[in-house]
């Protein structure tokens, strides 16, 4: 029996327990795993030779509770490259930890992943873009981090990475610019920009007040995910491409009458999926091209 209480469960014994339980239950052994953001699971239909874990019956893992993530690790190939799928992620307002939210990136690390794709639906502060344009994500800001609330903090385990982790190639650049490569092949480049996303721990959207500080900060779109994964991602030596769906306009005008929901983020997803998918299948399929994992951050064992 699993029990699925908040409680911290992010220690190497933990985490050790829980990669080997699935590894037992699947013949796949992933090198890339792909974290859908809300409406983006069909990201996973892709995959070739598929077989699902239902997050409920994963040892230690927490269960999704938002629309739009359907709660379980697809494994299959793209390519011919073996991947493991998240339809579904977690969030600080869930009620989880962030060694609970972030507990999924180190069992991928140990099943022997050495990169990771991290989705999401945010919303768009730059003027320049547009609902349904593709961000790819250069950098980020971490506002809950500078609140102290950070996957990092608390006692150190080296076989995962080192205690003060550089951050600020947190986003590959090779893997960038492949990606940048990618989407001018396939002719979408007049609606994919790089920017800097900014994780705010929701669940509301953002005040109008909010927005424009996050703007002023230098913050390009606004989102309640990502950050926590990419920083326990990079901590432990994976390389990370992050790529940011806009799905609305943050409001920055008081006589703006829309309001921003979360049916509408589901459904402007699930109409770029398509474009996602594409750009996503190429890219798995060329990024061993890439130079490999940082030999500075030490491996898990």
């Amino acid at each position: 029996m699993h029990t699925k209480e908040n409680s911290c469960c992010c220690s190497f014994d933990d985490c050790k327990l829980t990669t080997e339980w699935l590894l037992s239950m699947t013949r796949h052994r992933p090198k890339i795993a792909i974290v859908c953001g809300s409406g983006l699971g069909l990201l996973a239909e892709t995959a070739s030779n598929k077989q699902d874990v239902r997050y409920e019956d994963i040892p230690n893992f927490p269960v999704s509770t938002v629309p739009g993530h359907e709660g379980r690790l697809v494994f299959g190939h793209i390519k011919g490259k073996s991947c493991v799928f998240m339809q579904g992620r977690f969030h600080l307002y869930e009620g989880y930890s962030l060694c609970k939210v972030t507990f999924p990136v180190r069992i991928f690390k140990l099943m022997g992943v050495e990169t990771i794709i991290v989705t999401n639906a945010s919303g768009g502060l730059c003027q320049d873009f547009k609902v349904g344009d593709i961000m790819v994500i250069k950098d980020h800001i971490n506002l809950p981090g500078f609140a102290g609330q950070h996957p990092l903090c608390g006692p150190n385990d080296e076989r995962f990475g080192i205690r003060f982790p550089c951050m600020s190639d947190a986003y590959s650049k090779a893997l960038r610019k492949l990606a940048l490569d990618i989407t001018t092949e396939l002719g979408y480049s007049n609606f994919v920009h790089e920017g800097v996303y900014c994780m705010v721990s929701g669940p509301n959207f953002e005040t109008i007040a909010e927005a424009r500080m996050l703007q002023i900060l230098g913050s390009d779109s606004v989102g309640m995910s990502t950050v926590p994964e990419v920083t326990v991602a990079k901590h432990c030596g994976l390389r990370v491409l992050g790529l940011s769906l806009i799905t609305n306009k943050v409001s920055l005008d008081y006589s703006r009458e829309e309001k921003v929901n979360h049916e509408e983020v589901l459904q402007i997803s699930k109409m770029r999926a398509e474009m996602l998918k594409n750009v996503l299948i190429t890219f798995i399929a060329r990024c061993h091209q890439v130079e490999t994992i940082n030999t500075n951050y030490p491996n898990a064992v």
